[in-house]
């Protein structure tokens, strides 16, 4: 039998006998669909944190010189406390350091903390103060919805200045224009020049609930009193050149704390793969379990497509007895419900495929988890569903094959 021919009787099959085909595909549905959901959503938070999480917090080719790591460390009590040993990192030490950079690489220096604040249009909130100086904005690629950024003189003289965050601008300055009007942050009055265009959340975290000034001000003795900086921002004047430029960081800063050859640095240069690499581990446990657990289903499924593939040879006997009476060989019959079986599967595959696709969307929208459909599980979901109908219809395909059509023939 032609296999396009067999695969005409197969779908016939599910068309006449509909309540029976849908509870064989089933299984096959529901693996295959939380199989497509879950691959989604792990595949789409990888690229929110490929292309937001770090482009975003850390910024292009751009690496940020810190005591310790904040990203992704299973940290022991031996290393914390390693790490609380280490000799802060101050704003003095970026005078040195700015001098081995190359030509066309911008730097920042960055402390953070939330602190209170108030304006006399709205009741006192918390924002996330940013104490910052030198090519910060650039870095983090903040343009202005209005207003303007800090002033090179401002940073310079620690203007009492402040640039705000979407957020802020709404809650303190509610159905007003903020740029030329005072806020309040610790108790320290500065006056707002510009507001930054809405950047949205990150995993359900506003990134608008921002306020930044001149380092040199007085909230740098708020946001770190010991007069330490959170961390030193570098970025290169493109990818290729990054290396070659925390290297000449690195020996610089090692050289200036006496670190003798062999000794470990104490301090580190965060970059987004660094940043990154602890999500990867995360992103290969989730796919093995998230690819295990519709496994459980896909093996319900084959069990349930062999048993009615079973029903369906002994209700079809008399069927298979006609066939070899005129001529049919076995491995004919065995190629058909062989067919049969895959087609079944097959088909629940591409169902559960388009409610897999539809589930990642519908959580997309209605939580923060995001989702992105890997072309590669199409594909994968596909030939799984076809393996598992094959291997299901094994069975019942070799117990048709060998059916003798005179026995074949009297049954009715």
């Amino acid at each position: 039998m032609p296999l396009l021919e067999a695969v005409r009787l197969a779908l016939a099959q599910l068309r006449v006998q509909k309540l029976k085909s849908f509870f064989t595909l089933l299984g096959v549905m529901v693996g295959v669909m939380f199989l497509i959901a879950v691959v989604s959503i792990v595949e789409g938070m990888g690229r929110y944190m490929e292309d937001d999480f770090a482009g975003r917090l850390l910024g292009a080719n751009t690496f940020t010189l810190r005591r310790f790591p904040w990203f992704g460390n299973n940290t022991t009590r031996a290393q914390w406390m390693e790490w609380q040993r280490r000799p802060l990192v101050y704003a003095a030490d970026v005078g040195f350091l700015r001098e081995v950079l190359p030509a066309g690489t911008r730097w920042a220096i960055e402390s953070q903390q939330f602190v209170a604040a108030q304006s006399q249009y709205a009741s006192p909130g918390q924002v996330e103060a940013h104490a910052v100086d030198g090519d910060y904005f650039t870095i983090k690629k903040y343009d202005m919805a209005s207003g303007r950024a800090i002033a090179p003189q401002e940073y310079a003289l620690g203007s009492p200045v402040a640039v705000i965050g979407d957020e802020v601008a709404k809650y303190f300055f509610p159905n007003l224009n903020p740029v030329g009007r005072e806020l309040r942050m610790a108790g320290i009055p500065y006056q707002v020049v510009g507001v930054i265009q809405h950047q949205g959340t990150l995993f359900g975290q506003s990134l608008d609930r921002l306020a930044i000034a001149p380092f040199n001000s007085a909230l740098h003795h708020v946001t770190n009193p010991r007069g330490d900086i959170d961390g030193l921002l570098v970025q290169s004047a493109s990818s290729m050149m990054m290396n070659d430029v925390m290297e000449l960081v690195r020996e610089a800063l090692r050289a200036h704390r006496h670190l003798r050859p062999g000794i470990p640095d104490n301090f580190v240069m965060e970059t987004s793969a660094s940043a990154l690499a602890f999500f990867e581990k995360v992103k290969s446990t989730m796919t093995i379990i998230g690819a295990a657990l519709p496994g459980i289903s896909l093996v319900v499924g084959g069990m349930v497509i062999m048993n009615i593939m079973l029903v369906s040879v002994a209700e079809r006997t008399h069927e298979i007895g006609i066939r070899k009476s005129l001529g049919a060989r076995r491995r004919d019959i065995l190629r058909q419900f062989l067919v049969e079986s895959a087609t079944l599967s097959t088909v629940g595959a591409m169902i559960g495929i388009a409610m897999g696709i539809a589930a990642a969307k519908i959580i997309s929208l209605k939580t923060s988890l995001p989702a992105a459909v890997a072309p590669w599980s199409l594909v994968v979901a596909t030939l799984l569903g076809t393996v598992v109908g094959i291997v299901s219809g094994v069975y019942p395909a070799r117990r048709a094959s060998r059916l003798d059509p005179i026995e074949a023939l009297r049954q009715e």
